[in-house]
Formats: C-alpha cells, sequence, structure tokens
C-alpha cells in the first residue's frame, strides 16, 4: 500500500456520495507496502480504505473483489468491499479503477510475530486453503516461474558478482518448478505481517488480496512461513516454525509430494520476493508516500533454505 495517485479532497466527496456512508470526515494517505494507492477515509458513518488500482484492469479487479466477498461469506475474517447504491463493488476515482472497502479491528504485526500469532495465521490459511476448493473463477499467478526468470534478467546487471552466481544458480535449481504435481488452488499469495491484523494475539482479518491467483497450496504456505517465522534476527525459527505449521496441518494435511517438494518451495516463495524488492529499488516507481522494503531480508533467508533444508515435522 502506498499513494502514487494523490486524491483531492472534492474528487473522494464526489466518489462517496454514490455509497451510503454518509459524509466525508477526514482521509489520510496509507504509506506501508508498495503495489497501490491507499487512503484511510473517515465518514460519518465508519471507517474504510480505499484503493485505487495502479497496475490492475477492471476485469482483473472484479476478480479479487470476488475473492474477497467469498472468503467473507465462508467464514474467514476479512475485510469486505463496499458496494455502492446501485450495487458495484468497482468504481473509477482519478482515472484508475477503486474500491471501497470496510477497514477492519486491530493493526498489523510491524514487528517480530508471537508465537500465538504464528499459530493463529497458519489456521486462518489452512481454512482458506480448504474453502477456496469451492471458489469457481480462475486467475493465473503473474509471479510465477516466468516472472521469475524475466525480472531476474532485469536486475541481475545491478548486482554484485557473489549475488548474481547466486541467483543465477537458484534459476537453475527451480527450473523444474512449473511441473511439480502439488495440489493448486485459490491463494493469498502475500499474506505478510502487515496483511493480517491483530489486537494482542488476537486475529481480527486478513486483508489486501491483490496478489490473488491459482498457485501451489504449498506456495501460499511458503510465503507465509518465510514471512511470519523469522526471529529478531530475520531467521527462520523453531518455535514460530512450528506453530504455524502444526496449526496449518490441523485444517489440511499437506500431499506427500509437498512434503518432499517444501525446499523447492520455500525457495522459490524467497526468490520471489528478493527478486520483486530488487525490482522495487533499482527501478522504483514515482509515488507520493511509497515503501521500499529490502531485498537482503529475503537473500537472507534463500540462503538459509539453501544451507538447513526445514522439514515439515507438524503433527
Amino acid at each position: 500500500m502506498s499513494v502514487y495517485t494523490e486524491v483531492e479532497r472534492t474528487e473522494l466527496v464526489a466518489f462517496l456520495s454514490d455509497y451510503a456512508v454518509g459524509n466525508l470526515v477526514s482521509y489520510e494517505g496509507i504509506s506501508d507496502g508498495i503495489e497501490n494507492t491507499n487512503y484511510f477515509v473517515t465518514t460519518e458513518q465508519g471507517q474504510y480504505v480505499l484503493t485505487l488500482f495502479e497496475q490492475h484492469d477492471f476485469e482483473e479487479m472484479d476478480y479479487f473483489l470476488d475473492v474477497m466477498t467469498f472468503f467473507y461469506q465462508h467464514g474467514i475474517p476479512s475485510a469486505h468491499p463496499e458496494a455502492d447504491k446501485q450495487g458495484h463493488y468497482l468504481k473509477t476515482l482519478s482515472g484508475k479503477p477503486a474500491a471501497l472497502v470496510g477497514r477492519l479491528d486491530g493493526r498489523g504485526v510491524s514487528d517480530i510475530a508471537s508465537v500465538a500469532q504464528c499459530q493463529a495465521v497458519g489456521e486462518v490459511l489452512g481454512k482458506m486453503h480448504v474453502a477456496g476448493s469451492a471458489f469457481s473463477e480462475r486467475r493465473v499467478t503473474e509471479r510465477g516461474a516466468g516472472w521469475r526468470q524475466d525480472t531476474a534478467e532485469r536486475v541481475l546487471p545491478k548486482l554484485d558478482v557473489e549475488s548474481a552466481k547466486l541467483m543465477t544458480a537458484e534459476l537453475a535449481f527451480q527450473s523444474g518448478y512449473s511441473t511439480l504435481n502439488l495440489p493448486s488452488g485459490l491463494t493469498h499469495s502475500d499474506l505478510f505481517r502487515d496483511n493480517a491484523l491483530f489486537e494482542g494475539d488476537n486475529l481480527k482479518g486478513i486483508i489486501d488480496f491483490y496478489y490473488a491467483c491459482d498457485e501451489y497450496l504449498l506456495y501460499d504456505l511458503a510465503v507465509t512461513v518465510n514471512d511470519w517465522c523469522i526471529d529478531e534476527s530475520g531467521l527462520l525459527e523453531a518455535d514460530r516454525y512450528q506453530a504455524l505449521m502444526s496449526a496449518y496441518t490441523r485444517q489440511r494435511e499437506l500431499t506427500l509430494a509437498e512434503t518432499n517438494h517444501w525446499n523447492l518451495v520455500l525457495r522459490a516463495a524467497a526468490l520471489r520476493f528478493w527478486l520483486s524488492r530488487l525490482q522495487d529499488k533499482h527501478f522504483p516507481r514515482e509515488g507520493e508516500l511509497t515503501q521500499i522494503k529490502n531485498p537482503d531480508a529475503f537473500l537472507k533467508i534463500l540462503r538459509q533454505h539453501q544451507q538447513q533444508p526445514l522439514i515439515v515435522n507438524a503433527a
């Protein structure tokens, strides 16, 4: 979440007039995240998050809003889009697709996650994967193996010799990723600590479904593990890892193939975010408030997976 498109107050007042949410009280830009323009909006009737989608067209956005509505209707604590007076979830603001979503209680986890928070996230992710089997719409991932290869070719000239050598070797190691025989389905694909809202250790909701797509369910789990289970040193830690994995597998057992390919998929998830952060660092987009996250955090995790492969070991 960032601010790439500045919205004037008069524009927002006119936009909100199509919703039954009362008059605008205040609004402010959100600097967390990196993809879309986001504002906190307060009206006479409540608090909302306004998102202007910088890289998606209307057809894609219909899918994301359907995903959010689906999970909300299936008992997953998640943000729900507001319909305007004509029943539409998606509108145009400042020339961009835009949606107004109810703001959930709680805050993202800005520091190291607790063991209890890891357990809560593992449980809800397992429930999402089970529920998602009934979701009928399909969307191919935009950040799969092809994207990783193309993005690597773009950023490799910017890297030091050692990092470039590591990336090239890792791409070769992951060359068979697309042909793995693993369960696939609806995934969040970006379930980072700032996309789950907590009050203490109480999970209030999951947000930011704008990378949702069809992917290996194991990949979604790997993305989550790589962010939630780190300790103060930035490396994966056993108690957090065990809590998340145990909670997840109580909802959905892993197949033998998933267990066998766990290290490869963990490395693919780490590489994906190392690459995207390198791209944001070396080829930044202009924005009023933006946040460029440290690529080295995922290089560190990738190296850990290379040197100390994790086993599933959850019951």
